[in-house]
């Protein structure tokens, strides 16, 4: 087809480098009839946002013509449909789009097709159906107008199917422009992909993807070693290196930290003013990130010395991308562990100490003074956990030891405990499979939070270098006296003997109450596995077989959720020094199922323990939880928490009931996500707790 004489500024944005279609690429007339699911947010436009205007939709367009945009009730069905006419043709247009958001805008996969589809009448033949898509580089571009649209008095189908969806697209938002003078209406908007149809269903038609989810790597690397990555409120994610296992790097006080913004794929540095390399990390209750410990030195060249712990403490403040420092630790703390408390207090064990030795004191930051206590003011049971052991705060305020960890053997003893800082007391648990092979294995509070189960994942020895591990072990923390029982076995990956699991692994909750597992390697920082499953904390069982990162993911390597429902994933440090800087993106199931459910209003975004917090949805909404943001490193992030919230459901007016209990759902922020009829959950809103 022929270009429009011009374009909006909307669309003028990197024309430059888009071809326009020169015909229609498919007729409706030439479509099976529609069998996926509708991936459109309010393709019907009959849930109005507070402005009065269909939610997920905009008035957009530009030009000096004068022009009305309505919402009328002549619709093709229901009882709303926009409207826009504009007086006169001149240079200019106007819109009914899709707004650019993560939560309206469809997701789409790379190399895929799809069917877009809208009802409509018009009174000019300068109308036409327009695409814009989201470049993980390049942000929101104009991509191409799709057809023309004839007039016609009465409502008419136009279905149009896109080009292949180009490499580094993760979403589209469309819709139809009118550039001359007339009247157009515009109803019933539809969008599925037609990559594999699926006749006779109405689930999923993306192929692979329904049942497997898909991973993208994205089109650029990190400017960092993303060695530690933390999840901060306002959605980037902060990427910490340090000297990043970079001995040169240590040598000349090269220290790196980048932020990374999503939205834009674009990475920010900030200025890092010690080695953070292999430091802990926990989100403060306001949002801030606490950085204790790192590296002091690197093992000396015969090997007599090992690594050493720096005192150093940092606070990383999002609002200003920048580190402030606060009193030092009261020992030096090289993989130390960190665990917020429903106080908002917090708890580092384990680690290196400044002489290479395992640091056995117990360091306690006080929030509310935003100080580290000095030895003689924090509990002491001079114990050595281990480095960086998970040690997760449960809901009558102890800490489980869950016998995951980093590095060698095992303690002696069950190799799991419960930790009393208040009784100065520590329990052991039994059970736990494999002591002494749990080195890089992860564990996580299975969703929802309150029902206190923990599960534990893989796992090897870097002392023996073992095969690493298939086993999992879940326990029952509301148990008087809890003991660990045997799980189901990991699956295995391609080219796996039925014995053989993974170390590094990756264990992230998801919104739909599922545990994403991925990542890992068989040896030490060796022979990397690729395999990927979703376990279900209902029936205990792994759904095996989802798509697996084509990026090798070992030592030093993070996979986290973002707000927007998918999976980030960093980091590869092989045994040969080189670090894989790539960055890969999973799409999970759900993605694929439909549209996303809209959270219309939150008069409020700081909840008080114990209340009762009113949103107002678009649709059926079957559940509502809180998700802690990640703080992740080396397969390590004993604060990941998905907290139920019981609803009361009035129409589209849900109340959602937030604990009384702080230590369920430790102060700080969440994301909040709704869960809709089709499976697939909404972009989160953030909501601070306590």
């Amino acid at each position: 087809m022929t270009p429009r004489p011009w374009l909006s500024r909307r669309n003028r944005r990197d024309i430059g480098v888009v071809t326009v279609l020169s015909l229609l690429l498919t007729l409706a007339s030439a479509m099976p009839a529609s069998a996926g699911a509708n991936l459109v947010a309010n393709g019907g436009l009959e849930a109005l946002a507070p402005d009065g205007f269909p939610v997920c939709w905009e008035r957009s367009g530009w030009g000096d013509s004068p022009y009305t945009f309505d919402v009328t009730a002549q619709a093709h069905t229901g009882t709303k449909a926009m409207q826009i006419t504009l007086a006169r043709t001149a240079p200019g247009d106007r819109k009914a789009m899709m707004l650019e958001n993560p939560s309206c805008a469809p997701n789409v996969t790379p190399g895929h097709q799809y069917d877009l589809s809208v009802w409509y009448t018009t009174t000019t033949p300068n109308t036409v159906m327009t695409v814009f898509r989201h470049d993980v580089a390049q942000g929101w571009v104009y991509w191409t107008d799709l057809a023309t649209l004839p007039v016609t008095a009465a409502y008419q189908q136009q279905t149009v199917r896109t080009p292949v969806v180009p490499p580094g697209t993760d979403q589209i938002v469309w819709g139809v422009t009118v550039y001359g003078a007339g009247t157009l209406r515009t109803d019933d908007y539809r969008m599925e992909d037609v990559t594999q149809p699926a006749p006779g269903t109405t689930a999923c038609t993306a192929g692979a993807a329904c049942t497997k989810g898909a991973w993208q790597v994205m089109p650029f690397d990190t400017p960092v070693r993303a060695i530690h990555a933390v999840v901060l409120h306002n959605g980037d994610v902060l990427l910490v290196a340090g000297s990043g296992n970079n001995l040169d790097d240590f040598a000349a006080g090269t220290f790196k930290t980048a932020v990374y913004r999503p939205s834009t794929g674009t990475f920010t540095s900030v200025p890092t003013p010690a080695d953070l390399f292999c430091a802990g990390h926990v989100q403060l209750a306001d949002g801030r990130v606490l950085v204790m410990g790192g590296n002091k030195d690197y093992p000396s060249a015969d090997g007599t010395v090992g690594y050493k712990g720096l005192p150093d403490s940092f606070i990383f403040d999002p609002a200003t991308n920048s580190y402030s420092r606060v009193n030092d630790m009261t020992a030096g703390s090289w993989y130390p562990s960190a665990t917020v408390l429903g106080n908002g207090d917090v708890i580092s064990l384990g680690g290196l100490n400044e002489n290479s030795s395992g640091m056995v004191a117990t360091q306690y930051f006080d929030a509310g003074e935003q100080r580290w206590l000095g030895l003689n003011e924090a509990n002491q049971t001079w114990s050595f956990w281990g480095l960086y052991p998970s040690m997760i705060l449960m809901q009558d305020g102890r800490l489980f030891y869950t016998g995951s960890h980093v590095f060698g053997n095992g303690l002696p003893g069950t190799g799991a405990s419960i930790y009393n800082y208040d009784a100065n007391t520590i329990t052991p648990v039994p059970g736990l499979q494999n002591k002494d092979e749990r080195d890089q294995s992860m564990s996580v509070l299975l969703p929802p939070a309150q029902d206190q189960r923990v599960l534990t994942l893989g796992g090897g020895n870097i002392d023996t270098n073992p095969d690493a591990n298939r086993l999992t072990d879940l326990i029952d923390l509301k148990q008087a006296a809890p003991v660990y029982t045997a799980g189901p076995l990991l699956p295995t990956g391609t080219g796996q003997t039925p014995s053989q699991g993974k170390m590094y692994v990756s264990a992230v909750l998801l919104p739909d109450g599922k545990v994403f597992e991925t990542g890992g390697a068989l040896h030490n920082r060796a022979d990397p596995v690729y395999e990927a499953s979703l376990f279900d904390p209902v029936t205990n069982t792994f759904a095996a077989g989802m798509a697996t990162d084509p990026v090798p993911r070992g030592y030093h390597s993070s996979a986290f959720l973002l707000p927007d429902g998918r999976v980030m994933a960093v980091g590869n440090n092989p045994g040969d020094g080189t670090f894989d800087m790539r960055v890969s993106v999973y799409s999970p199931p759900y993605l694929f199922k439909g549209a996303r459910p809209q959270i219309l209003t939150m008069p409020d975004n700081t909840w008080a323990y114990g209340s009762s917090n009113t949103i107002t949805v678009d649709g059926p909404i079957v559940r509502a939880e809180l998700i802690r943001p990640a703080a992740v490193t080396h397969s390590s992030d004993p604060n990941q928490r998905f907290v139920d919230l019981p609803m009361t459901v009035t129409g589209s007016t849900i109340d959602l009931n937030l604990t009384s209990n702080p230590n369920l759902a430790p102060p700080g922020w969440y994301m909040l996500f709704v869960v809709g009829a089709n499976g697939v959950p909404s972009v989160a809103k953030w909501v601070k707790v306590g």
